[in-house]
């Protein structure tokens, strides 16, 4: 193993010019891996975070909307239904729409998910900066650790929000009170506001409607005892009507187009991957054509082919190990300089997932190559072959 890895090291050295260059493009092809692993982790959580991050086991829709948030709508007597249900400790409901901050005028919108909650009911996320919602009539907002950043918002500012009222454009002032940590929803930023507010100010067909009807798109429901949520649920289904009850993974996975965004993502992931090991396989084939002399001369002075195969594998790990690091590297470090409001995130483990696939890739990608150096004549290779 020692001679191997010296010769390994040594055609290094005496090449260091194309073998860097090649790092550099394995490099590049772990930046895009990365990126796309990143893009994916980042617009899944812009779908799913709130309704992953709820502090409720249970997430109650509408029947007929097939899990579908936009298309759910729950009357108000359905809380004191769900509430009087054995093993239900509280019930909150949720309302989502839409809405935009002025940026410096008017012109220049940051669109941000408008989410109505009831004070101190399931739905309304833990502050991290202030206090949280305490009234149920009121002009006061919690914003999401994005919007905070973007807007440079702070606890006691107030904020101008623009919706839409039947044909016109309103704009609304309420005061901060609270930072929550990201709670993104419809790849949006959060904001949230005491349901009668959301009802109020939210976008709608007729100006003040929203008053009349204070049906709600969700309701969160929290447990007794959380290991008990398949016979709560049950519970709910048989005695309340028309509604269905979920666990919060399922209800993020059926937001409309998280499933397909996924996949699609996993795709380019897997095309990715495919186009780097031919990348390396075709470079490391390229290689051994190009030095089928040496080899030969290396079988006929009696080298061993398994120390010749040997300094092959090792070459391939460290050029691709040497390629993965600048990636990697070079990835963290433009991680830094994107806007707050992109949605990238470099996950440990999905970005671990995607550098030990990388890194295997390389070893696997070189297999050729060495198949094809094991099957070099050296009198062949030399030319002495009549």
């Amino acid at each position: 193993m020692n001679n191997a890895s010296h010769l390994a090291f040594k055609e290094i050295w005496r090449n260091k010019g194309r073998f860097l260059l090649f790092s550099l493009v394995i490099a590049l092809i772990t930046v895009l891996i990365l990126f796309v692993a990143a893009l994916g982790e980042g617009l899944g959580a812009g779908n799913r975070e709130y309704l992953e991050k709820l502090d409720g086991e249970l997430i109650v829709f509408q029947a007929t909307a097939r899990l579908s948030i936009p298309s759910s709508r729950l009357e108000r007597d359905r809380l004191p239904q769900l509430r009087n249900i054995e093993g239900v400790q509280d019930v909150g409901p949720v309302g989502f729409s839409a809405a935009a901050i002025p940026l410096g005028g008017r012109s220049d919108l940051f669109d941000v998910s408008l989410i109505g909650v009831e004070p101190g009911l399931p739905g309304m996320p833990p502050v991290v900066d202030g206090q949280p919602l305490i009234r149920r009539t009121t002009d006061e907002v919690l914003i999401d650790s994005t919007v905070a950043l973007v807007t440079d918002a702070k606890v006691g500012d107030w904020l101008l929000f623009r919706s839409i009222q039947g044909s016109d454009e309103e704009f609304y002032r309420l005061r901060v009170v609270g930072i929550t940590d990201s709670q993104k929803y419809s790849i949006r930023p959060s904001v949230f506001v005491p349901y009668v507010t959301w009802a109020r100010i939210r976008p709608q067909a007729l100006v003040g409607s929203g008053l009349n009807d204070l049906s709600s798109h969700i309701m969160v429901v929290k447990l007794v005892d959380p290991a008990e949520i398949d016979v709560v649920r049950q519970r709910i289904e048989a005695r309340v009507s028309n509604v269905q009850a979920v666990d919060r993974r399922t209800a993020y996975e059926n937001t409309p187009g998280y499933r397909e965004q996924q996949s699609t993502l996993q795709t380019q992931n897997g095309f990715a991957l495919l186009i780097g090991l031919l990348v390396i396989g075709g470079f490391f084939q390229i290689q051994t054509l190009q030095k089928v002399g040496q080899i030969g001369m290396l079988k006929a002075i009696g080298t061993p082919e398994v120390l010749i195969a040997s300094a092959l594998l090792i070459q391939i790990a460290i050029i691709n190990a040497v390629g993965v690091g600048l990636g990697g590297l070079a990835s963290l470090g433009l991680s830094f300089v994107f806007p707050a409001n992109v949605p990238i995130i470099f996950e440990p483990r999905s970005a671990a997932m995607a550098v030990g696939s990388i890194l295997v890739m390389g070893p696997l990608g070189g297999l050729v190559s060495i198949r094809y150096s094991l099957g070099i004549e050296p009198l062949t290779a030399l030319g002495l072959s009549s």
